[in-house]
């Protein structure tokens, strides 16, 4: 089975940890873990969503339909430049 630990030896364990902490405090134990791992799935699934945005924030600012202005512009050079390359 486990390891060689029989369904019984686990029984047994289970009653002895029964006895020395008792039941309320077992409980107690279990609702702490509980609310510990909903509130890391809830904080997991809270990053997920603001990845999500983020992702939606950068398309944003990468779509471009908001209209530009477009100069064309045909560069010279400076007469001063010509005449000291020659």
């Amino acid at each position: 089975m486990l390891g060689g630990i029989s369904i019984w030896q686990l029984l047994i364990v289970l009653g002895i940890i029964i006895l020395i902490f008792g039941t309320k405090k077992l409980r107690n134990v279990g609702s702490d873990l509980g609310g510990a791992v909903k509130g890391f799935k809830k904080a997991m699934h809270e990053e997920e969503k603001g990845e999500e945005k983020d992702d939606v924030q950068t398309q944003a600012r990468v779509d471009h339909k908001e209209e530009t202005n477009t100069y064309d512009v045909q560069a010279e050079r400076k007469p001063e430049e010509q005449e000291e390359r020659k």
